[in-house]
């Protein structure tokens, strides 16, 4: 092989290993508005790690997504968790999928997933109650409602099974325990 075939080879070698690593970084829009005025709340990258993380199901392709996440405090929580599941509780993690817009042409993607709405003093209420670290529980919600946005559910038992297993391969993946092994106190 003569210098400059080698030469090329490398270059073009080069351009693909630049192409995978573009491909591989999946562009994420998320919007985050934090009006809890806890102290506790985990920055932007790593709400944005985790909310990746679940869009992409732990792999590497590339999945465009927009994404919204607003951090409430308790009062706030439990008015929307009354107004859209009927519950008079604050809850951890509410999920809120974008809806089509009518009249898309043919063949054109809507990457907004919707929004979450996390409620920071019951992520770390549950968090000590539950023995686990803060940050493993806030990338839990992150991932438990963007799975949700994804179309996953649990109301029936099969279906709790494969999101609970998604959940504990995501979570292993950024470094957290099975997030349902629950450390008695």
């Amino acid at each position: 092989m003569t210098r400059a075939a080698k030469g090329a080879g490398r270059k073009s070698a080069a351009r693909g290993r630049a192409a995978v690593v573009r491909r591989a970084a999946a562009p994420l829009r998320l919007q985050i508005e934090d009006v809890s005025r806890a102290a506790r709340v985990p920055d932007a990258a790593a709400l944005r790690r985790a909310a990746r993380a679940a869009v992409t199901g732990g792999s590497r392709r590339r999945a465009a997504a927009m994404l919204a996440i607003r951090i409430v405090g308790s009062r706030e929580g439990r008015a929307l968790n009354r107004r859209y599941r009927g519950k008079d509780r604050a809850t951890n993690v509410l999920s809120f999928p974008a809806s089509l817009p009518a009249g898309l042409p043919r063949g054109v993607r809507f990457a907004a997933l919707g929004d979450l709405v996390i409620c920071a003093p019951v992520v770390a209420r549950e968090a000590r109650l539950q023995g686990k670290s803060t940050r493993a529980h806030w990338d839990h919600m992150v991932v438990h409602g963007v799975l949700h946005l994804l179309g996953h559910d649990h109301r029936r038992r099969a279906e709790a099974a494969r999101m609970e297993r998604l959940e504990r391969r995501l979570l292993a993946a950024l470094g957290h325990p099975d997030p349902y092994l629950v450390a008695t106190r």
